[in-house]
């Protein structure tokens, strides 16, 4: 083609690209991969509606027919409530929701703080295609408030999007994002949320493997979890099998792997950079954890020039 196509040959060709486009998104298989419930049933959801967003009217109120197929609601922001066989709950940034074909449910909000909610209908089938039993997919409950909000909220955003570009790629994105939604909303429903000393644990244990070099002391850690030296040393080996140093040098070496593999560092400039003074005792260690020398590991790779 040149410089001289006239705009309607342009236009037309522009226009053949959507179509193909919209083929395309029409042609891929709108359900997900196969979803194991938390009641061990393993079912596919595939989309009735697209998923979207909307604002409710400040005289919004709602009193549904009774549901055709599943729906899912994430409330992103506002203030309401929604009830359902005389079970009424608060509806805030962070519910969840996911409703089953003949629910009727209520809703409401403050017309102040009004609601945002991302949703969409689904089909649940079990894995010989016939329709699942609500009972194997909904909670009781119907509700949950997610722990990661943050994470939900992205999720939703990038589900929406995705699937409004109407390609291939776009659609099976947002199913993947419909997907670890249903499971946060089955995860945080069904496990116990942890104690605060269980989540102090985690951000200790995740800062450790995030950068394992500092110089930890299991006294400093201990004080991030209010619990004395005694206290944090049996509430750590009961979440990770081991006591606070071994785990840390275990972090160190697995560290050293990857920088052995991966860099061109010298074994020397590895344990400096992992915190050791003793090249030594960096050896020894490395050994006793991985079954062989550091010196091992680099063989395979290339030393720097000097």
């Amino acid at each position: 083609m040149t410089g001289s196509e006239s705009p309607g040959l342009k236009t037309m060709m522009k226009e053949g690209i959507v179509v193909d486009q919209q083929r395309s998104a029409r042609e891929v298989d709108r359900s997900t991969h196969p979803l194991s419930t938390p009641y061990g049933v393993e079912v596919r959801a595939r989309l009735v509606t697209s998923p979207t967003y909307w604002r409710c009217e400040p005289s919004w109120s709602w009193h549904a027919r009774p549901l055709p197929d599943y729906l899912l609601w994430y409330v992103v922001d506002g203030s309401g409530h929604i009830t359902l066989g005389g079970r009424r709950h608060a509806l805030a940034a962070g519910s969840c929701l996911l409703y089953a074909p003949g629910d009727e449910p209520v809703a409401g909000h403050d017309p102040r703080r009004r609601l945002l909610v991302f949703g969409m209908h689904l089909e649940v089938r079990t894995a010989d295609g016939t329709p699942a039993a609500p009972a194997d997919v909904v909670l009781a409950e119907r509700h949950c408030r997610l722990r990661d909000p943050a994470l939900a909220a992205a999720l939703a955003s990038r589900c929406d999007a995705a699937h409004r570009r109407g390609d291939r790629l776009g659609v099976r994105q947002s199913l993947l994002c419909l997907e670890q939604l249903l499971y946060l909303l089955w995860d945080d429903a069904t496990r116990p949320a942890p104690e605060p000393v269980d989540a102090a644990l985690e951000e200790i244990i995740l800062a450790i493997r995030q950068d394992p070099s500092h110089r930890w002391s299991v006294a400093d850690l201990a004080a991030r979890t209010a619990l004395s030296r005694a206290q944090f040393t049996r509430r750590f080996i009961a979440r990770t099998g081991m006591p606070p140093a071994r785990y840390l040098i275990r972090a160190r070496i697995d560290r050293a792997r990857r920088l052995l593999t991966e860099t061109r560092m010298s074994v020397s400039q590895v344990a400096a950079t992992l915190g050791y003074t003793d090249l030594a005792y960096f050896s020894r260690q490395y050994k006793q954890y991985t079954g062989h020398s550091p010196g091992r590991r680099r063989a395979g790779l290339a030393e720097p020039p000097l």
